[in-house]
């Protein structure tokens, strides 16, 4: 067996980026194997030649790429951002379509794959991670590499019919043909993509579950991705996490805390929950001053127009609420535009009576499980999650609702807040068993486990 070669936009070349996500599903693959991470370096450089620096840390190889400013702009910025990310999440009103940034984001993927195939040797296994590599796989093939290459969604796969408002949907399809093996978060994602692949282009799903399209047999399978339990629930004991609980204790005074963790991103569905919230305290008089609600927004690509509108937004839903039912000592929406560390995060969670998770779409959504690792059996916190994301098909004993209905999340809410602790307590372990169950290295080792497979019947 070779090595695994991953690729994908952001790497974990800075150790302190190694602590959760990507980095803790593939890290000790790419150790044992002592293989190889391809990625951008995160700089800009004016204009070419990019520069491409290669180095060994702990084991892995690391090869990173600069990408000019033009490249940045119209592979990242524009068509991954601006083009991808909305038609993905069902926001086709939000795309804005250009020929020039598709070009520049075929080129970037050829780049990508050229240094790869300069370096992949036989039997080495690769593995592409998410859109901003879509072409990956048939760059490589067109070099001449006939080794396994598996790709893995980390976002949701849309609707056929939202897939097919890409200009290049034909071409993008045929590309990912190429790959061997295609990894989506839900099964919702996966009746999508083979729907797509049916209707379009006369694919045939087998009774395996494989796929023929093209010419080509691509295994598309369902790997829901989960996260480090056992490390975030340790995150949760840690003192910086009790300071936060501390800190935010003495600001809630015995009122109950219902919190929700978000990047700025208009599929969270973050004015849709302002709406709900203040829907609560519109019709509970009873709960003003006994509950406090606290969002953490951290910024999100600051230079796309529509996230400096949502956050004008935001900041006047919260005004609303706060001007209405706000006191000299409560505060019924406390908006905090603002990253915070992990361990930080996990004891807040821990502090709260309620996790609001309620994007509007999402292929997973993991903050949904590291709530339920945050919390302790004696008086568990209650998960309310939307039914659009991809979470929702594995943690089914969270309180699962419809973002868009106003009126009923913000009686769940309220619900949650008055559910008898044995509910309460049930539900979680429920929960809970799913979490670790089904953790980043179940996650990993499945999907590696048939990208191996073919590596071995290829051997």
């Amino acid at each position: 067996m070779g090595r695994l070669i991953a690729i994908s936009n952001r790497t974990a070349a800075d150790p302190k980026a190694r602590a959760g996500g990507l980095a803790v599903a593939v890290w000790e693959s790419l150790q044992k194997s002592g293989g190889m991470w391809i990625g951008w370096s995160g700089d800009l450089v004016e204009e070419k030649p990019r520069g491409v620096n290669v180095f060994r840390d702990d084991g892995v190889q690391f090869v990173l790429t600069d990408l000019s400013e033009q490249e940045h702009d119209g592979f990242y910025l524009q068509y991954a951002n601006s083009v991808l990310w909305p038609i993905f999440h069902y926001r086709l009103d939000l795309a804005s379509f250009d020929n020039e940034s598709f070009a520049v984001y075929s080129a970037v993927n050829r780049r990508i794959a050229e240094i790869t195939a300069e370096r992949a040797a036989p039997g080495d296994t690769i593995w592409v991670h998410d859109y901003h590599f879509l072409l990956v796989a048939d760059c490589l093939r067109h070099l001449g590499w006939e080794g396994p290459t598996g790709f893995f969604l980390h976002i949701p796969f849309p609707a056929p019919e939202m897939f097919r408002a890409l200009p290049e949907h034909q071409w993008i399809a045929r590309a990912l043909s190429a790959y061997d093996v295609i990894g989506l978060q839900s099964q919702q994602d996966r009746r999508n993509f083979i729907r797509y692949m049916e209707e379009e282009h006369g694919g045939t799903e087998l009774s395996d579950g494989r796929l023929q399209v093209f010419g080509a047999t691509v295994k598309v399978e369902a790997y829901p991705i989960g996260i480090d339990a056992a490390g975030f629930e340790k995150a949760a004991e840690s003192e910086l996490a009790q300071s936060a609980a501390d800190r935010i204790g003495r600001f809630l005074d015995g009122r109950q805390l219902v919190i929700g963790v978000d990047r700025m991103d208009y599929s969270k569905g973050l004015p849709e929950r302002f709406e709900a919230v203040g829907q609560l305290f519109d019709d509970n008089p009873d709960l003003h001053g006994k509950v406090s609600v606290t969002q953490i927004t951290p910024p999100s690509r600051s230079k796309v127009e529509e996230y400096k509108e949502l956050r004008i937004q935001l900041d006047q839903l919260s005004g609303r609420i706060n001007g209405d039912y706000g006191d000299l000592d409560w505060l019924p929406l406390r908006y905090l535009a603002r990253a915070y560390g992990r361990e930080e995060l996990a004891g807040l969670f821990r502090r709260a009576s309620v996790g609001l998770v309620t994007p509007l779409r999402d292929g997973m959504n993991l903050v949904a499980k590291e709530f339920v690792m945050a919390q302790q059996e004696d008086d568990p916190g209650v998960l309310i999650l939307s039914e659009f994301a991809g979470a929702a098909e594995q943690l089914t004993s969270a309180l699962i609702v419809n973002p868009h209905d106003t009126w009923r999340l913000a009686n769940t809410i309220r619900s949650a807040l008055q559910m008898p602790l044995e509910e309460r307590q049930d539900r979680w372990r429920k929960l809970r068993e799913i979490v670790t169950s089904q953790d980043i290295n179940w996650w990993s080792a499945n999907y590696l486990e048939d990208l191996n497979t073919l590596s071995e019947q290829a051997a």
